[in-house]
């Protein structure tokens, strides 16, 4: 053989042992957005998520093999989003996926589960359209719209509310989530005076926020992300609004609230689903100490554990599908979805059946914290303060 021949052979050899290596992993979909407007959760998402995977892997892997995490980028965009599921199955071949995610993108990548036979955990959409559309191939770790909100009901007598007023970005999540809390409201004899939406894109609220000031409504409750977040508590604070407001997104971190808007955070309250300033709140306070360590020692942000969470639980949970499973094919893995019992840093994960019946989704039970922004600091709720 010449050299040429030689080099060819060689070149050859190789891609077939990276093939056989790569073939010796599990791999598993990463589906979130990494850059665009809100690149900041997911980020902390995939964190979360190989977080959950070096734990894994540090044990041994799953099935004799080590998790591989192919992690793609869906910009924020849904028809991104959908475009990465079919690259993620199609060309990665991942035997299961998380994702993707908002509301909007996640409804946009189901279709392509159906298509293509793939499970999906569901890490941080709301919406009730997820666990209610009909699609066997969906699995969610995160609260529905109308979980968060009832979950949410029992502070409602702590707060004192009288009326309510919502302001919501004007999208899937922020409709469901005021259709979701205004209902739930009503029900404990708390009426909604007024609702105001707003783009995702906007940077003025004052005139949204001036007709919630001159309402009657005693609280606002805001549904958006952080970026935008900040923005409302800037000019709610430049109006003098009187009512106090609650951020009822469970991804919107206060510590970027208090950095953003500094004072005029203040008397704010969150809800949350994970309390890294308190982990004794947590359902389970030793998986909650073991990931915020792991996540200290990789030199993360503080802040970004409440969104890190959740992937690290929606990985946790496709791993302990696998393992029941006993191998990493994806109906295989859909089926013991429905027998995993996970303990997570939200909640102990189980999936109920949710849809139309013989094509239901899996929705767990997740829980919600409150906490509130006083001083300049994150503390347990004064549900007084005003």
């Amino acid at each position: 053989m010449n050299a040429k021949g030689m080099i060819v052979g060689a070149v050859a050899a190789l891609a077939l042992s990276v093939s056989a290596a790569f073939a010796d992993t599990i791999k598993i979909g990463v589906n979130q957005p990494l850059t665009g407007p809100v690149a900041a959760s997911g980020n902390y998402v995939t964190d979360g998520a190989r977080i959950a995977v070096e734990e894994i892997n540090t044990r041994g892997g799953l099935l004799g093999k080590q998790i591989e995490l192919i992690i793609e980028d869906n910009k924020g965009n849904p028809t991104e989003a959908a475009a990465v599921a079919e690259k993620l199955i199609m060309r990665d071949e991942v035997c299961a996926m998380m994702g993707a995610w908002g509301s909007t993108m996640t409804l946009a990548v189901m279709p392509k589960l159906e298509e293509y036979g793939v499970p999906m955990v569901v890490e941080t959409a709301s919406s009730g359209k997820v666990t209610n559309s009909g699609n066997k191939w969906v699995f969610r770790t995160a609260p529905t719209s109308d979980m968060l909100a009832e979950s949410f009901s029992p502070f409602v007598e702590k707060f004192g509310m009288k009326k309510a007023a919502f302001l919501a970005v004007n999208n899937d999540w922020g409709k469901s989530n005021t259709d979701a809390y205004s209902a739930m409201l009503d029900k404990r004899g708390v009426p909604t005076t007024l609702r105001e939406t707003m783009d995702a894109a906007a940077v003025d609220l004052s005139a949204q926020l001036a007709k919630i000031k001159a309402s009657d409504a005693d609280v606002l409750l805001v549904t958006t992300e952080i970026e935008q977040l900040t923005l409302v508590f800037k000019q709610a604070h430049a109006l003098k609004m009187p009512q106090r407001i609650i951020a009822t997104t469970t991804s919107s971190t206060p510590d970027q609230a208090i950095e953003h808007a500094g004072s005029a955070a203040d008397n704010a309250y969150f809800t949350v689903l994970f309390a890294p300033w308190f982990p004794d709140m947590a359902p389970n306070p030793e998986v909650a100490k073991f990931f915020a360590e792991a996540w200290e020692r990789k030199g993360l942000v503080f802040a970004g554990r409440i969104e890190g969470q959740r992937g690290y639980d929606a990985i946790l949970s496709i791993a302990a599908a696998i393992e029941k499973a006993g191998k990493a094919e994806p109906d295989a893995i859909r089926q013991a979805l429905w027998e995993v019992e996970v303990k997570g840093v939200n909640s102990n994960i189980h999936f109920n059946k949710q849809g139309p019946e013989g094509a239901e989704s899996g929705q767990n039970t997740a829980n919600v914290f409150v906490v509130q922004v006083k001083d300049g600091k994150v503390v347990r709720p004064d549900f007084a303060a005003q």
